[in-house]
């Protein structure tokens, strides 16, 4: 329910003619639209800020010497990838001062469709955090996988209305809209009026052109400072992405000065439990910003006012009459770890820790989604025509992979795994509408000597993605999965090692995240004692193993992927 602004008692409160509710006194005050810090005292009025310089109020606050800025904004962010609900996940980034926040439902849409939606937009209710809504354009992200749903116009057309939803989320399929197809056109019409948020990496020339004109304005899959500068020259904003599996922030600081700041704003995109507990959230980029030689003034304005004007969010953004008190204090301008957080005019962090509880949500429309069907080795059986097979290369660090060609041992006509030269099976299992169907490929790097590692994670339809030495382990990893309805499972020699359970869609657990986290480190412990190369981060490695959009060879339901070519090869050459 939006809430009517006290137009009455803002104005008696602006004149001195009243108290404000909340007095924030003698703070230095960020102005975002000057750059300056100005001595003063904030006055609150039901939640908006009255007015600024001097004020008695009901309640007041002494901030001498200490620092106050504007809630930080996240411009896109997957919250699926923090591995809990929305209200675990504001229990971590508001005492981190992130108070408002872009959510692109992406990765729960691909697994329950528009429950996915649904669920997002029903638990932003009650939180001291506003979370808006971007809706999926590409679920399926392609037709080389099988999804848990298929979000058309039609579908999308029951949301775009809802005073949370901002427009239209991350465009992935640019070919589709170059090529005019006409359910990605549908889309991009269903959004007119409203703003239509970017994915194109290494996009140029004139197809850039063409898609920055179907009305696209925002792009964070920019790596090179070139990529970023060709996009800001047609009015696209730029959104500098530092999240757990994709880290661009440091390479695109220098296209940020005194003329293309105003363009630019922070995306968290995907952050894993541990870097939010122990790095943070926004502020940990504004921190790294400001490391980066980018001035104080410069970075708060990335990620305040710009953001907000950007998704054209009214009040937001400001230390300035009318606008939201939602606001940040700080005892220093290093460190980045509020003292205090507010939203609307609510103490809600102090310290570091929250001062709020969330309220308690029905998620059982997004619980029970393992539908995997019969489950047995032959799924495993991996045909050779020839001694010579296509192998998946991974490579450190990145996302993307390398097409080997390898001489394969055969055993009774199938390619099996060579321990001895670290090459392991992977399989992708359907897990949605029990299809039965299986993508069995060979992966050369991961290390793993013994056991199987399998998840439903796995970018971006999230079937179940499992690797592993042996045969028998895997099958019983992902019959493992399938009983704690989804999450990670490691096992070895016909046990059960560990498991993190993740029944909210096979993405989040239902827990407190510091538990998630302690969960986590213990799988990393035991996939690091099985030999997993430490150069991976072995399920983020195996999350995006899935995923038929980054080059070069991946394995979805359907086979091994092309991504080159977009189209289904054959392991056996």
């Amino acid at each position: 329910m939006i809430k009517m602004k006290p137009i009455n008692k803002l104005i008696a409160v602006a004149q001195g003619q009243a108290p404000g509710d909340l007095v924030l006194k003698h703070a230095h005050i960020f102005n975002v639209f000057t750059g300056k810090f100005a001595k003063g005292d904030v006055a609150v009025v039901d939640g908006y800020i009255a007015g600024i310089g001097q004020y008695s109020g009901t309640k007041e606050l002494d901030l001498t010497g200490k620092f106050l800025t504007p809630g930080f904004i996240d411009g896109h962010v997957h919250m699926e990838s923090s591995m809990v609900s929305p209200g675990e996940f504001a229990k971590v980034v508001v005492p981190a001062g992130t108070t408002t926040l872009i959510a692109d439902p992406h990765e729960i849409a691909n697994v329950v469709g528009e429950k996915g939606i649904q669920y997002i937009l029903d638990a932003a209710e009650g939180l001291p955090l506003d979370i808006f809504v971007m809706l999926p354009s590409c679920v399926p992200a392609t037709v080389l996988e099988t999804s848990g749903a298929k979000l058309t116009a039609n579908e999308l057309a029951k949301f775009i209305n809802h005073p949370r939803v901002l427009g239209l989320g991350e465009l992935m399929d640019y070919p589709g809209v170059l090529q005019q197809n006409e359910e990605i056109l549908a889309k991009i019409k269903l959004a007119e009026g409203k703003l239509i948020d970017g994915h194109a990496p290494e996009l140029s020339g004139k197809k850039l052109t063409a898609y920055i004109a179907a009305g696209i304005g925002s792009d964070h899959e920019c790596v090179t400072v070139d990529e970023a500068m060709e996009r800001l020259e047609q009015g696209m904003y730029i959104m500098l992405r530092e999240g757990s599996a994709a880290k661009n922030l440091i390479n695109l600081l220098p296209m940020v000065n005194c003329h293309t700041a105003r363009r630019c704003m922070f995306a968290t995109d995907d952050r894993h439990p541990g870097d939010l507990i122990t790095l943070g959230h926004i502020n940990h980029m504004v921190q790294m910003a400001v490391a980066g030689g980018i001035e104080v003034a410069t970075v708060l304005q990335m990620v305040t006012i710009n953001p907000a004007t950007y998704f054209s969010l009214k009040d937001f953004g400001a230390i300035a009459p009318g606008y939201y008190a939602d606001l940040l204090v700080f005892d220093d301008l290093e460190s980045w770890r509020p003292s205090m957080v507010f939203k609307k005019g609510q103490m809600v962090a102090k310290n570091g820790k929250i001062v709020f509880t969330s309220l308690q949500m029905n998620d059982d429309q997004i619980r029970e989604t393992m539908y995997l069907g019969d489950i047995h080795l032959n799924q495993l059986k991996l045909k050779a025509n020839s001694t010579l097979a296509r192998v998946i290369g991974l490579v450190p660090h990145q996302l993307i992979t390398t097409a080997l060609e390898l001489e394969m041992e055969v055993t009774n006509g199938e390619f099996v795994q060579d321990i001895a030269n670290d090459i392991l099976k992977m399989a992708v299992f359907e897990r949605h509408h029990a299809t039965g169907n299986v993508g069995v490929g060979l992966v050369k790097g991961f290390g793993m000597h013994s056991g199987a590692i399998a998840s439903t994670i796995a970018h971006d339809s999230h079937n179940v993605v499992v690797i592993g030495a042996s045969d028998p382990d895997m099958i019983m990893a992902v019959q493992e999965l399938e009983r704690i309805q989804g999450g990670i499972v490691i096992v070895n020699k016909g046990k059960v090692l560990g498991t993190l359970a993740l029944p909210l869609a096979g993405l989040m657990a239902d827990q407190d995240i510091h538990i998630v986290y302690d969960q986590l480190i213990l799988l990393h412990n035991i996939a690091s004692e099985l030999g997993v190369n430490p150069c991976y981060d072995p399920f983020m490695t195996l999350a995006f193993m899935s995923l038929p959009v980054i080059p070069t060879l991946k394995l979805t339901d359907k086979g091994l992927v092309d991504v080159n070519k977009l189209v289904i090869s054959s392991v056996s050459i």
